[in-house]
């Protein structure tokens, strides 16, 4: 079976068939850094690596373009209330952003471009909106004209929403401004203290739909692949920019995928509400390993409601592959290259994602590879590590990667280990000179400080006991 994705554009899953053969441009929706991000960036930014992922896995080259807003209302507001430049709090919440899709194993996107960096392709783009009579320039504004856009029947192509039941755009303090108060801003004239720039129509700065349009054909083409993003997005971002692409001339996106929404207990995050959970909320939590495996472990479509509790049970499901995989690669002797994927793991993600029943298939050749382990049988073992990487690297959750390998201890993990093997050398002595009250008292001290020891074939080995 081949790729199937769920298209919002059409309500249906469709075959996944890319412009060209092999290739795949992939562009999403990214971050408005006025603050640092929250449990659902990160989840956004995890749910579209493993996109990323699956598409090279399954053969394809990616283009993968996410964008930066780093000009926007909100950003503007934040900078005046702290009184810092915007451009100051823009780039000091990017880096949390970036700081932390690295930290949860993100891939870097092929290309992250700034609006602030696109404003000639912007201004390109209104010229041909104008030129084609769906844009107009008033009062230092540019507006596009949704009614001359949109079809008879007055039915929006990705949200299905009617024209008669839309309101104002709510983009402008002067409505008087706008020929129909549905159309939205293009370009939105220059305020005093905000930045600007300058344009044939006057200095001011793009509006947020205008951004993501000039920015994914700029990398992409005039029609690519996929559009990603989350469905908070579907409207109005995402149907303004179909409108204002296709009314431009351009095909623009061909699959529509959107992530689905998060809450907290039940509840809407809002930062009038207190609830919003950010990484360091998470970090205090579990590991970063274990979040991304949290993250991941929901269907990209399906609502995702944060608790405690849930969090705890996903790190104890990564704990459970991470234990074997650790036990089987000491006894394996060798660690074995990842293999071909499981036909049911293979076919869970070609069937529009579905990492929830591919993890269901990860713990089945767990389970296989535990009772290997416990019978003895070393080329069972060999064959289940190989296929549980193989399939968990697909997620980028492999234990024995680079990226995990550390624990996310840096430093401090080497500190430790380098202690933990003094007490363990007296230990083993004691055993040695059979000493077993000795051997013990240092286990259990060792235990009090957090540390479990487990004898192996191969010797003892340590971890960090689970909150």
């Amino acid at each position: 079976m081949s790729l199937r994705l769920y298209d919002t554009s059409t309500r249906t899953v469709r075959a996944f068939e890319p412009l060209e053969e092999g290739r795949v441009g992939l562009y999403v929706c990214g971050a408005t850094p006025q603050a640092a991000p929250h449990i659902g960036h990160l989840r956004s930014g995890v749910i579209y690596d493993v996109v990323v992922r699956w598409l090279r896995r399954s053969g394809y080259a990616v283009t993968f373009a996410r964008n930066i807003t780093d000009i926007d209302d909100k950003i503007i507001a934040t900078a005046a209330e702290r009184g810092e430049p915007w451009f100051a709090v823009a780039e000091a919440n990017q880096r949390l952003f970036a700081r932390g899709y690295e930290l949860l194993g993100n891939l870097p996107p092929t290309v992250e471009p700034r609006a602030t960096g696109h404003i000639p392709e912007m201004i390109a783009l209104i010229r041909r909106l104008i030129e084609r009579g769906h844009a107009y320039p008033s009062g230092g504004d540019v507006y596009f004209d949704v009614r001359s856009w949109v079809g008879e029947d007055g039915v929006l192509p990705l949200s299905q929403q009617r024209l008669e039941n839309m309101r104002s755009a709510g983009d402008t303090p002067n409505e008087d401004l706008k020929r129909d108060p549905i159309d939205f801003a293009l370009w939105k004239g220059a305020k005093p203290g905000e930045p600007s720039w300058e344009t044939p129509w006057g200095e001011g700065r793009p509006g947020w739909h205008l951004e993501c349009s000039a920015m994914a054909t700029k990398y992409l083409g005039p029609t690519f692949d996929i559009h990603g993003g989350g469905m908070d997005l579907i409207f109005p971002h995402h149907e303004n920019e179909i409108a204002q692409s296709r009314a431009a001339g351009d095909g623009f996106a061909r699959y529509w995928m959107h992530n689905g929404l998060l809450t907290v207990d039940g509840v809407k995050m809002s930062k009038s509400v207190g609830n919003v959970v950010t990484l360091p909320d998470l970090l205090d939590r579990a590991r970063p390993v274990e979040i991304r495996y949290y993250l991941v472990a929901v269907h990209y479509r399906s609502l995702m409601d944060y608790t405690d509790a849930a969090l705890a049970e996903a790190a104890s499901a990564y704990q459970r592959i991470e234990g074997f995989v650790t036990r089987a690669a000491e006894v394996a002797g060798t660690v074995p290259e990842a293999e071909d994927l499981p036909e049911g793991f293979t076919a869970a993600m070609d069937d529009d994602l579905g990492v929830p029943q591919a993890l269901a298939v990860v713990h089945e050749v767990v389970r296989e590879g535990n009772n290997a382990l416990a019978s003895g049988d070393l080329d069972q073992v060999r064959s289940r590590l190989a296929s549980v990487r193989a399939m968990t690297g697909t997620l980028g959750l492999d234990p024995l990667s680079e990226q995990w390998s550390q624990s996310g201890d840096g430093d401090l993990r080497s500190v430790v280990d380098a202690l933990v093997a003094v007490a363990l050398e007296q230990r083993q002595a004691a055993r040695a000179r059979k000493d077993y009250a000795a051997a013990d008292a240092i286990r259990d001290s060792l235990s009090e400080a957090g540390i479990v020891v487990e004898d192996t074939p191969n010797g003892p080995r340590w971890e960090l006991k689970r909150a």
